[in-house]
């Protein structure tokens, strides 16, 4: 239990009554039961908290009297993050000279390993690698010779990292994920599929995270890499030779074709497809389930298959919206032009003396 008046010090906010309340836990106000803080990030949502079992909440500055207890902060979900870890109980991996490296891991004499590493048993050490300070690798993965990975690492369970990928700083390698594997390109020769040269790498900067089973295809010649700060959801696939720029947002089950670029800060929707050889400038925008088949500039916002600009697109649903009546339209035109040819032709046909009877 922690008194109010305790969380709005961590919370570094203003705490608007009841000091000496009591609060058991902390939940998001869709689960928060008697006797929990949760949090508000917007007017919108205020309401449901004042209707919900939470006790009291974080929320944003300035919205307004409460009848419930509020922590006023500038940003409520980071406070709200440091609340609620104090009713956790996060697992610490703590090393030490009998934990550093579990026996039933293994690891090659060769490899340079560093300050407070953390090695777990079935983990797979190979010639020459060399991993950084604070760096934990955890069961079953497979790090592959050459490989150079930096401080502050964490590759997850049943990981694999082919020969001479170059990890940086802080980055995180869940569970399953594949770096450096053969890019899938062939020649075809005599009527077989050959492999084409693999003698590339993968460079992963710092600051990036591959989302579970991702993979990231080595390069050709030379080196795919994945920009400082990006962030890959899980089952993202990225082809070889591409460069993916800086703090860009790769949601799940989006497809790289090989050779692309990417600038800063470009964000892809679910199921993104992208061509092969392409170039997609910075703060783009590709929504969803989109097919892109072109380069795209800076700052555009594109969607559908094959992706347009969201504005192109939206008028083509809007269109496609009227199809049915359009086609409905077209047929009674259709009818009143058949009946005035019909009236065409039997004027046409009809004896010079009945024609000007009619005229």
């Amino acid at each position: 239990m922690k008194r109010l008046e305790e969380l709005a010090i961590i919370a570094d906010g203003k705490l608007n009554h009841s000091p000496d309340k009591e609060i058991s836990g902390a939940a998001s106000i869709s689960h928060a039961i008697a006797g929990q803080i949760t949090f508000v990030t917007s007017a919108n949502h205020f309401q449901a908290f004042l209707d919900s079992d939470a006790a009291a909440a974080v929320v944003c500055e300035g919205l307004g009297d409460s009848p419930k207890p509020v922590i006023e902060v500038e940003d409520p979900e980071s406070a709200f993050f440091e609340i609620a870890i104090l009713y956790r109980n996060p697992i610490v991996r703590q090393s030490t000279e009998e934990t550093q490296i579990s026996s039933r891991a293994t690891v090659s004499p060769t490899a340079i390993i560093g300050e407070d590493v953390v090695i777990h048993a079935g983990a797979v050490i190979m010639d020459n690698v060399s991993i950084g300070d604070r760096t934990t690798i955890f069961p079953n993965s497979v790090i592959l010779e050459g490989c150079s990975i930096g401080n502050d690492v964490s590759i997850f369970p049943n990981a694999t990292l082919y020969e001479n990928t170059v990890v940086g700083d802080r980055v995180l390698i869940h569970a399953g994920a594949v770096v450096g594997c053969y890019g899938f390109g062939y020649k075809t020769r005599n009527g077989l599929h050959q492999l084409s040269a693999q003698i590339g790498n993968v460079v992963l900067k710092d600051d990036v995270e591959l989302g579970a089973n991702t993979t990231v295809d080595r390069g050709t010649y030379d080196s795919t890499i994945i920009g400082t700060g990006s962030k890959l959801d899980n089952m993202v696939m990225v082809g070889h030779n591409c460069e993916i720029g800086q703090h860009n947002l790769l949601c799940s089950q989006v497809g790289i074709a090989g050779s692309c670029k990417t600038g800063q800060y470009v964000v892809m929707g679910g199921q993104v497809g992208v061509g092969d050889h392409l170039n997609v400038g910075d703060s783009a925008m590709i929504t969803a389930k989109s097919g892109l088949m072109h380069d795209v500039e800076a700052g555009q916002r594109m969607m559908g298959t094959p992706a347009r600009t969201s504005r192109k697109q939206m008028q083509l649903f809007a269109s496609s919206s009227k199809l049915p009546q359009m086609r409905k339209d077209i047929k009674g035109l259709k009818r009143q032009l058949d009946a005035l040819e019909q009236i065409t032709e039997a004027t046409t046909e009809a004896p010079i003396e009945n024609r000007r009877e009619a005229a």
